[in-house]
């Protein structure tokens, strides 16, 4: 029996197979698996050594026969084999495609299997050699297709499909997608049933028939053995069809079938489906699989009627397969069809279908000819009309409309009646397809207590890559944006649902729910901080459906509880519920079995009673008055208090249309009671996982609406076409002149920013030019004369125009004075950009896509504020929308801008996280709106001030409108005559004349120095009224706010008219799309930090927070700033994660697809010793020139020999890991010894706030912190760390020194994910010590770039221990190096050491006892 709960909340999804998969064959291996296993015995004998290995095929057939055959190809075999690099060291180096034997084949195909299990990449041993792996992908192919001949097992036949599959799946990769294009060439229609069928389509798109004429004249050309080489290719896929309709019969209505038979049936299906999922490989493909009839006849084949759970899948995976076939794209053009395309392109086909009858067979078929379409377009419409027909007109029909009329394959023929063969293929050619979008508009957005307790959302959280699943994949390419949306909508809707079945369970567990006697009612024994018993639940308003729907517009209901049994800390909790939070509805009817302990494998909802579950959204927080207490005005948890009385709690909720309407129609027709006065429980969860509902009905609004993906965008954006598209280089619209503004330090910086690039000034002179400098890209004359005409280039041609450099130049200007106070003075970048940095930063000035890789410490924010500061500037109607996957990201990007010469009243930061920003203004919108009213009252008293001073009487000051009419008519009267009589006037005119001295005389400096020129006091007198324009254009610009005086309506100008930067998180981006739409929100730059770890729909969906203009999206720039080498979005279900790929972001679908990236390419953070440890990762990741400068880098770590080292850690009290619950690691020595390090800094004089402690698994953090309490927190010498976390959590932070666990020491555990490495090792600036078992890392091949210089050094602790922070010796001297043996060791010194300040601090408490006592003599004796 498999696990029927979910994994507790504190496991890794890639920890699972440990425990609850139905095999125990698939866990991560563990050392004494690596080394007792006969086979590993078998690789280190012959391919296990360095260097080179000598040839033996015997040993690939002895591996095969003795190793794998006989074990079923156990997956932990071939585990072994992958880790001994069976692939790269023996298999392919010898692979001879004549001489390769069938094992030796196979041999290759198991492990590049294995591979993609583990998600590690396939084809980098194949890459030296394309024409070997073409010959050996042949090989593969027609050992698939003539397998029956040669009677190979189905296990077999199942591997080489697989391969096939992954193959297909990676069709990015220049070396496998010549070979998998050449098996869906259009000269694969030659297996057509009939040719008028395949004329039909070439004449209906006619740059496809010189495709198919040249495609023929290749195959008339060729000499013999070419030639049976094409026609193989060509009839590959048609004979695995016709193979698999074959296996598909053998699996009978009822009785005993073969796991094998089965098994292979769901991988062909899914090989079927990708190749109908992916454009290129279904454009020709579509009509053969049309044509061959396998839906038709796998609907007809025994197995449909079977009633075991066996074929559930096959059916399930036949039903993706219909869907695809007959999906809304044009297979020719690629071009996505509405649903009235779809309408028209159907009545079209019904009509032929009309014409033809009527022509050929108006004497059998009287009615049809004659009949509206809304007739003839449903199933049963169309068996009315076709089944009173012979077999033979029947025949006739189908081929006048090129329908297959004969069985593709004869073993089809005792099972399946030819006349319902030929009903089926016509009404499957003819039946309306269903619209998706009525379909999903009905579904509820919240799963119900059947979706979240269906076995099947269990078991996949124990996916094995064993078999397929009904699962839609995120792989590079989608058909159109619809399936994009589809695609996302259906993985995300059943990942939500896994994840709150997670927070159900764990709440349900702890309310532990028992059944009362002899009253039988419910009551519970626990108690869960997530869950409250309601008191009242009331159904309070049920709108009337909208035209159109049978739905009700909105259902709302009040919701009762108490709050008092809570301590304070959780009652805040509750009451800190806003409005849009998602709660959860229970009703727990407990029975005799719930107070007996639960046993995994027996059902959850039965043991605890859990009848029904429905979903809630908040819409209001009512008063004990009974009124809703405002949300718009934001109040705070005193406000809500004030407004409540007692402990008792109101939400009005709204609950889900589509389920309410279920509910009820069962409620009436007496299927079940009244759901709604049942609810016993109500369930909340974390905020920042709670967001599924409004991307769900993001998805499903963007699903209806006019989607516009910005046209330069759009091929990339599917995976089609030229990657590099979408960059600004290839755009027809290429901007050439930037003015970089402060970016550029000096002429030298601009001209080292420019490598390999001619870089001059525009006149051509030789003075050297100072900052800001404009550039302009001179356009080549090949770039002119290439669209002209197409001429086929020779690579040698290519290469000569490559080696032309580009020409830029360069020009400046002044910076005019904008005034004489120091709030003037613009505020310049001080940052040195490195080269491509500042490539980066051109590309994200300019129009298009930039993509951006920043490995840790590279600065990627510092680009990313400074593209944003140049925007602003440079396109000031311009507004940019920047947006980060936390919080904590989206704070440190505005800390920087703030810093920039960027006016804070154009900033706006929307989102609860504004409050953790690190500054005394308020960014929120409602915060900017007060700002805004604060500066209006200050810059009405400068007006008043301006008035007094030119001596104008009168209340000028007391509007922001009288403001205006005093500028125009008084402050611009003195202006211009002035400046007319001034333009050349001298020195002392200029001064003397100055009509606003009085105002300026307030300035911390004089206006006019005796030693200025005329032009320099020209320029003080322009600066001073550039001031008061300002002055005044700010008010103009604040004096909307006068007119409006709700705080909302303020709120939203600001955010549509005044904001020119505006920040959120993706989060919010997806809660808030369909108002921000409803506001009319415009921006033209998106800003994206941490795209890497943003799902790939919660990136898409801040691409379209506005409605297109005139069918044009109004998008400019979208600039992805992300490490995929870093760890992905967090996905809980293994399922979902791997074989959905659903963790793959959108940053990383781009890179993979080779869309062109900028990689920054200098660190600033980390010592070089500790960066090489994850520089490897990158290409030519070097230091910045502080990383040698300066001298923290240089210094030691006082007390520590190493900067970094691997801490052995052994056995402590007999043991190393454990496991107090399932996925619950731990490791008491490693606590016990990471914490002594901390105490052994801290004693050193380390400060508290530069040590973070991180560790790979929750339960040892919670370890780790339960020492830290026991032996620091009580103590204010040691206190606490700044962190103690896990690596995951502390993705995007850093700090000086980091104590890092590793845990495990039986299973290298998810550390194995590189990813998972790469971000652990580089959170650390000056020091890194890393607390492990090193026999378990050291033998692990993914890690060992990083565990090979780890372990150059020695494994235990050095220690100098006279040495005190900071330390003052170099970083390569040692002068008392200690050894530490283990943890115990490690106590007695921290002991010694606390004993040894202890006594120091009693001298010095005696010391001044004494001189206090002197002093106190002394004045005494006075």
């Amino acid at each position: 029996m498999y696990q029927k709960t979910t994994l507790p909340l504190h496991a890794a999804p890639s920890e699972v197979v440990a425990h609850g998969a139905p095999s125990n064959k698939l866990r991560n291996l563990t050392l004494t698996d690596i080394q007792s296993d006969s086979i590993s015995k078998l690789a280190e004998k012959h391919f296990g050594k360095s260097g080179k290995t000598e040839w033996d095929p015997s040993v690939v057939e002895t591996i095969m026969e003795t190793e794998l055959v006989p074990s079923n190809y156990d997956p932990k075999k071939l585990m072994l084999l992958e880790f001994a690099q069976y692939l790269e060291k023996y298999l392919w180096p010898y692979f001879d495609s004549e001489t390769a034997s069938l094992n030796h084949i196979l041999s290759i195909c198991l492990v590049v299997n294995e591979k993609f299990r583990q998600r590690v990449s396939p084809w980098d041993a194949f890459s030296s050699d394309a024409a070997k792996f073409a010959s050996f992908f042949g090989r593969v192919t027609r050992l698939a297709v003539s397998s029956a001949d040669k009677k190979l097992t189905l296990n077999i036949r199942r591997s080489l499909l697989l391969f096939l599959i992954h193959s297909f799946q990676s069709l990015e990769n220049p070396l496998v997608r010549p070979e998998c294009l050449k098996l869906v060439s259009i000269s694969i229609w030659s297996n057509l049933a009939y040719d008028s069928r395949r004329e039909s389509i070439l004449t209906e798109f006619a740059p496809l028939r010189k495709l198919w004429n040249t495609s023929q004249k290749k195959l008339d050309a060729s000499d013999e053995s070419t030639k049976e080489k094409l026609v193989f290719e060509r009839e590959c896929l048609s004979n695995l069809m016709k193979d698999f309709i074959e296996i598909v019969y053998r699996i009978p209505k009822e009785g005993n079938v073969g796991e094998d038979l089965i098994k292979y049936a769901e991988r062909f299906l899914e090989f079927l489906i990708d190749l109908e999922a992916q454009l290129p490989t279904r454009r020709f493909f579509s009509t053969l699989l049309d044509d061959h009839q396998v839906v038709v006849l796998c609907k007809l084949a025994p197995f449909m009627e079977r009633k075991d759970k066996d074929v559930e899948l096959i059916k399930q995976l036949l039903e993706t397969l219909s869907f695809y076939a007959k999906f809304e794209i044009n297979d020719q053009t690629g071009l996505a069809l509405t649903d009235i395309e779809m309408t028209d392109a159907h009545c079209a086909q019904l009509i032929q279908l009309q014409h033809i009858v009527f022509r050929q067979f108006r004497e059998e078929i009287t009615e049809l000819p004659l009949a509206n379409l809304a007739s003839i377009e449903t199933r049963t419409d169309l068996l009315w009309h076709f089944e009173p027909l012979s077999v033979d007109v029947l025949t006739r029909l189908c081929k006048a409309v090129d329908v297959r009329s004969e069985f593709l394959v004869e073993g089809v023929t005792p099972f399946v009646d030819r006349k319902k063969l030929l009903l089926e293929g016509l009404v499957s050619k003819y039946e309306k397809r269903l619209s998706q979008i009525e379909k999903i508009n009905g579904l509820p957005l919240y799963p119900d207590e059947e979706t979240l307790f269906s076995d099947g959302l269990v078991q996949t959280q124990f996916y094995t890559s064993d078999r397929p699943l009904s699962l839609p994949k995120l792989n590079l390419q989608f058909l159109t944006i619809h399936d994009y949306l589809l695609r996302n909508f259906t993985l995300f809707r059943l990942e939500s649902s896994y994840e709150i079945r997670q927070d159900i369970e764990d709440v349900v567990k702890r309310l532990n729910p028992r059944l009362t006697y002899p009253d039988r009612t419910t009551e519970f024994a626990g108690w869960a901080r997530m869950a409250v018993n309601i008191e009242n639940f009331n159904i309070v308003d049920v709108a009337r459906p909208n035209l159109g729907e049978d739905k009700p517009a909105h259902v709302k209901a009040d919701i009762t509880y108490d709050v008092g049994k809570f301590t304070d800390s959780i009652r805040r909790e509750w009451d800190n519920l806003r409005k849009h939070d998602v709660l959860f509805l229970l009703t727990i009817q407990a029975n005799e079995e719930s107070s007996h302990r639960y046993d995994d494998s027996s059902d959850f909802k039965s043991h605890y009673g859990i009848k029904y579950v429905r979903g809630c959204e908040i819409m209001d927080i009512v008063g004990s008055d009974g009124r809703p207490i405002d949300e718009v005005n934001k109040p705070n948890i005193e406000d809500k208090q004030r407004r409540w009385s007692g402990s008792t709690r109101t939400l009005r909720v709204e609950l889900d249309p589509n389920q309410y309407k279920e509910d009820m129609q069962a409620f009436n027709k007496k299927r079940r009671e009244d759901v709604h006065e049942t609810f016993n429980i109500l369930v909340r969860r974390r905020p920042q996982e709670n967001n599924f509902k409004a991307v769900l009905e993001t998805i499903r609004d963007l699903m209806q609406s006019d989607l516009v993906v910005p046209e330069w965008l759009q091929k990339v954006f599917l995976g089609y076409g030229d990657p590099s598209s979408a960059n600004y280089t290839k755009l027809p619209n290429r901007i050439r002149e930037l003015n970089f503004r402060d970016t550029f330090l000096n002429w030298d910086h601009l001209k080292e920013s420019f490598p390999g690039k001619i870089v001059k000034p525009v006149d051509n002179s030789e003075e050297t030019l100072e900052p800001p400098f404009v550039i302009y890209s001179v356009e080549s004359t090949e770039g002119e004369q290439a669209p002209q005409k197409k001429k086929k280039k020779s690579k040698k041609s290519d290469m000569v125009q490559d080696e032309q450099p580009e020409v830029l130049e360069v020009s400046t200007y002044k910076v005019p004075n904008m005034g004489p106070y120091p709030q003037d003075i613009p505020k310049k970048n001080t940052v040195p950009f490195t080269p491509v940095q500042v490539e980066s930063i051109r590309s994200g000035m300019s129009h298009g896509l930039t993509m951006v890789v920043g490995p840790p410490g590279t600065g990627k924010t510092d680009v990313a504020v400074q593209t944003i500061a140049n925007l602003y500037h440079n396109y000031p109607n311009q507004h940019t929308l920047v947006v980060t996957h936390s919080n904590q990201a989206l704070n440190q990007i505005f800390e920087k801008i703030m810093e920039l010469d960027i006016d804070s009243r154009h900033l706006v930061r929307l989102g609860h996280g504004e409050e953790e920003l690190n500054t005394n203004l308020s960014f929120s919108k409602y915060g900017r709106v007060t700002s805004f009213l604060e500066r209006r009252i200050e810059l009405l008293a400068e007006v008043n001030r301006l008035a007094l001073s030119l001596g104008i009487p009168g209340e000028h000051g007391s509007t922001c409108e009288t403001a205006g009419y005093f500028y125009r008519f008084h402050v611009l009267a003195y202006w211009e005559p002035y400046i007319t009589r001034i333009e050349n006037g001298t020195f002392e005119e200029i001064r003397d004349q100055f009509p606003f001295a009085y105002f300026f005389a307030n300035a911390p400096n004089p206006l006019f120095t005796d030693d200025m020129s005329a032009d320099e006091a020209l320029e003080v007198s322009k600066g001073c009224f550039r001031h008061l324009e300002k002055m005044f254009a700010e008010l103009e610009e604040i004096r909307a706010f006068e007119l409006l005086r709700s705080g909302y309506d303020r709120a939203n100008y600001l955010l549509t008219k005044e904001a020119k930067i505006i920040a959120m998180t993706c989060t919010h981006a997806a809660l808030k799309r369909r108002e921000l739409v409803g506001l009319n929100f415009k921006y033209d730059n998106v800003v994206m930090e941490e795209a890497g770890q943003i799902l790939e729909v919660e990136t898409f969906i801040p691409l379209l927070l506005q409605e297109p203009e005139d069918g044009v999206n109004r998008l400019k720039r979208v600039i992805m700033i992300g490490d995929h080498n870093q760890l992905p979005p967090v996905v809980k279900n293994l399922a979902f994660q791997q074989y959905g790929n659903m963790e793959q972001s959108l940053f990383t679908r781009f890179v993979r697809l080779g869309v062109p990236t900028l990689q920054l390419d200098a660190q600033g953070r980390a010592r070089s010793s500790i960066a090489k440890l994850y520089s490897w990762r990158y290409n030519h990741l070097g230091d910045l020139p502080k990383i040698s400068q300066a001298e923290e880098y240089a210094r030691a770590n006082a007390g520590f020999t190493y900067d970094y080292q691997l801490v052995n850690v052994g056995k402590f009290q007999g043991h190393g890991e454990t496991e107090p619950v399932p996925y619950f690691y731990q490791n008491l020595g490693e606590a016990e010894y990471v914490v002594a390090a901390y105490q052994y800094m801290r004693l050193n004089g380390y400060p508290a706030d530069k040590i973070s402690i991180l560790t790979t698994y929750n339960g040892q953090k919670a370890l780790i912190n339960d020492v830290l309490q026991r032996r620091c927190a009580w103590n204010p010498f040691f206190g606490k760390p700044a962190a103690v976390t896990t690596v995951d959590q502390y993705q995007g932070q850093q700090n000086d020194y980091v104590l890092l666990s590793l845990v495990r020491t039986k299973a290298v555990g998810h550390i194995r994910d590189v990813r998972r490495l790469i971000v652990a090792v580089s959170r650390a600036r000056l020091g890194l010590y890393v607390f492990c078992r090193k026999e378990l890392f050291e033998n692990c091949y993914e890690l060992r770039p990083v565990f090979e210089q780890l372990l150059n050094r020695p494994t235990k602790l050095c220690l100098e221990p006279r040495e005190s922070y900071p330390a003052k010796r170099n970083i390569d001297q040692s002068v008392d190096k200690t050894e530490i043996e283990n943890v115990e060791e490690m106590g007695k010194i921290v002991f010694k050491l606390s004993q040894e300040q202890l006594e120091t601090l009693r001298a010095e408490q005696e010391n001044v006892m004494q001189e206090d006592v002197e002093v106190d003599a002394m004045e005494t004796d006075q």
